[in-house]
């Protein structure tokens, strides 16, 4: 069988960075970079006239962002687009929007607008690409309504280790590329009185964590937050792996949160798979592991650590609404999976799971 060629269009407004990227991308035999753009509006007269497969763009440019142009993309050529983006709060800011508007997924630049160092996210660049040609494109989601700041927040519940009839438990959610859209939809779903705490991990690097969990806490009844060193999990919260530091949950008298800069897991830092593996020694707790759209595999061998070790309920996000069926795919592939659901039948599940 004859393999795929992957056509690309490159868009940046700076000449050098454009070089950089056709260049890198142009080593792989199975990507051909069909052509360049110097700005938004060069970007759709471009897209018009080579119909790429994956287009490239840079976020900040002159004459029509990245953002506007990718607005205009999926509405009229809705095509997968990886945006590439700076280390800045605002860039981070950016990102989550650009997820909104229907990105695939995001590269940082590692030092700025113009980044020299370009080729330390080479492979990366590369690999997103190669899955984005297979990504599948999802309308933008509807905007949950945003919960009322002064009425919403509950006061916190703190459950101790006793669990009296066995009562605890925590809700453990892994996703990576098209993972900011599916949290936003499962997120927001969820009653601010949620009988469980709710630890995430999605792919990204330090200081995007921070902008994803703002946002999720400003569109769910849940209290969502960063997670820190020592934070204790309680009901109706839930914690976002903070980039580059994989999470650790103990229990004492409380479940409570480590973090740690052990080397990548999976290939990955923060790991799902070292998130469950971690719930795994965990005494007494139910475990609700929920497995969403991503590329990879990462999960799937925590899915089996956390199903040798005590009780857990598994959720698989179906092929039909992820973004790239990867990490789903692998840990369905274990046999373990307990529930196959579309994304928007993943909250309503989780609440029958941690009401049981």
């Amino acid at each position: 069988m004859r393999t795929r060629i992957i056509k690309v269009l490159v868009v940046d407004d700076s000449a050098f960075m454009r070089k950089l990227v056709q260049e890198f991308l142009s080593e792989h035999s199975q990507i051909a970079v069909v052509g360049t753009a110097r700005n938004g509006e060069d970007a759709l007269a471009k897209i018009r006239l080579l119909k790429p497969d994956v287009v490239t763009m840079d976020v900040e440019m002159p004459v029509m962002t990245g953002l506007e142009a990718l607005k205009k993309i999926m509405k009229e050529h809705p095509l997968p687009v990886i945006m590439l983006s700076s280390t800045t709060t605002q860039g981070a800011e950016n990102a989550l929007l650009a997820m909104d508007y229907g990105a695939v997924d995001f590269i940082v630049k590692p030092s700025g607008t113009i980044s020299l160092d370009l080729h330390l996210v080479k492979e990366e660049l590369i690999q997103k690409v190669l899955h984005a040609a297979e990504a599948t494109l999802r309308p933008n989601l509807i905007k949950p309504k945003v919960k009322n700041l002064y009425n919403s927040k509950k006061e916190p519940e703190i459950t101790d280790s006793k669990y009296g009839g066995y009562d605890q438990q925590v809700i453990l959610i892994g996703t990576s590329t098209g993972g900011p859209r599916a949290l936003q939809e499962v997120i927001s779903k969820l009653p601010g009185d949620l009988k469980a705490p709710v630890i995430i991990v999605q792919h990204m690097p330090p200081g995007f964590t921070k902008s994803l969990s703002q946002r999720l806490d400003q569109l769910s009844a849940l209290t969502v937050k960063e997670a820190e060193e020592g934070d204790i999990c309680l009901n109706g919260h839930a914690y976002v792996a903070p980039g580059d530091f994989h999470v650790n949950l103990n229990v004492n008298r409380q479940l409570t949160i480590s973090l740690s800069k052990e080397p990548p897991v999976s290939g990955h830092r923060p790991s799902v798979d070292y998130l469950f593996d971690s719930a795994s020694r965990l005494k007494g707790i139910k475990k609700i592991a929920v497995i969403m759209t991503g590329m990879g595999a990462d999960g799937s061998k925590g899915l089996i650590r956390l199903s040798q070790t005590g009780s857990v309920v598994s959720i698989a996000e179906s092929k039909e609404t992820c973004v790239v069926y990867g990490m789903p795919k692998a840990a369905v592939a274990t046999g373990l999976v307990t529930y196959t659901e579309p994304l928007n039948e993943i909250a309503n599940r989780i609440v029958k799971l941690a009401e049981g």
